[in-house]
């Protein structure tokens, strides 16, 4: 029905006696552009603010604070590598271990999963995302790390130990703890992203594909996941990027070791849990500088692993209706 009609009459008065409404849209557009600024105004006070705060250590080390080995905070002798070592190392390994189980658990929902379970399966994964850190990190010391200490090592170091990355000895906290437990916390992350992705893909693809007389792998393969394979390169990614950040529940299982050692079973430390470790503990300004600017590079490493994953995430997504069933 037309804007005229009985049933808009209210409206039609509205419109007509409100008058020029060219000051209200101007006011709201300028409001909107406002809370958008805004994103980019904290962005940019934080970022000034780290390399403030840093500016003693930054003055006093230079580049060589990023691959010094030392950190000893009575001596006044800081070095940023053990930490970017630990990082680096317990976020791949949780790439490792979660993007085939993410993938896994994206193709059986998009393709295979029956409709009745598909919403329960769906709720469960997205649950494990809202779960606390700290309580990640409860469950990893009091569950994870004996049942890996017990029964997952042994066989590791008796089988692999050969390559020197799962030597004794082995105290439980680790590397490895620190891998599994960012596995489980990134695996939904990665698993929803990578649902969504596939289901963006038209369904002509999967069509074409089986026309021609591919199995049902096959179509999964060649027609979803090929089309798919730069969104999900993008999910994971992002998942690399809360990986990389993840505090406390690191803090708990790896070891608060700085040291660079090639066994996976040895105790470690990353640079979010260093700096939830020592800040409040730093009295001399050199030490609290340090760790502003392990800040500082965790903050820049975050925001190019984000911006790299929404473009490929992008790239694959635009224009595609997602699929609703």
């Amino acid at each position: 029905m037309s804007v005229g009609g009985t049933q808009h009459s209210p409206v039609r008065r509205f419109l007509q006696s409100r008058g020029s409404s060219s000051w209200a849209d101007r006011s709201f557009r300028w409001l909107m552009v406002s809370c958008a600024l805004s994103i980019f105004a904290i962005v940019a006070l934080i970022a000034t603010e780290l390399v403030t705060q840093s500016e003693l250590t930054l003055r006093q080390f230079g580049w060589k604070f990023f691959v010094g080995s030392a950190w000893n905070p009575v001596s006044g002798k800081f070095g940023a590598l053990p930490f970017i070592y630990g990082t680096l190392v317990s976020s791949l390994l949780s790439l490792v271990l979660a993007v085939p189980l993410a993938v896994g658990v994206a193709v059986f929902l998009t393709e295979m999963c029956p409709k009745a379970l598909r919403g329960i399966l769906s709720f469960l994964t997205e649950l494990l995302a809202a779960i606390p850190s700290v309580v990640y990190g409860l469950w990893a010391i009091f569950v994870l790390v004996p049942l890996l200490q017990h029964y997952v090592d042994p066989v590791l170091i008796r089988l692999l130990g050969w390559t020197g990355l799962f030597v004794a000895p082995d105290f439980g906290l680790g590397l490895f703890a620190a891998g599994v437990i960012l596995a489980i916390m990134i695996l939904p992350i990665i698993s929803s992203l990578t649902r969504e992705v596939m289901s963006a893909v038209p369904h002509t693809q999967r069509e074409a594909v089986l026309a021609l007389g591919a199995t049902r792998w096959e179509m999964i393969r060649m027609g979803v996941l090929r089309n798919a394979r730069i969104g999900i390169v993008g999910s994971i990614i992002l998942g690399l990027g809360r990986a990389l950040g993840e505090t406390m529940a690191v803090a708990m299982v790896i070891g608060s070791s700085p040291t660079i050692t090639k066994s996976l079973l040895a105790p470690a430390y990353s640079m979010a849990a260093v700096i939830a470790n020592e800040f409040a503990e730093a009295v001399s300004d050199l030490h609290r500088t340090a760790l502003i600017e392990i800040g500082l590079a965790l903050f820049l490493v975050t925001i190019v692993v984000n911006i790299l994953a929404r473009l490929l995430v992008w790239a694959v997504t635009r224009g595609t209706p997602a699929r609703t069933a």
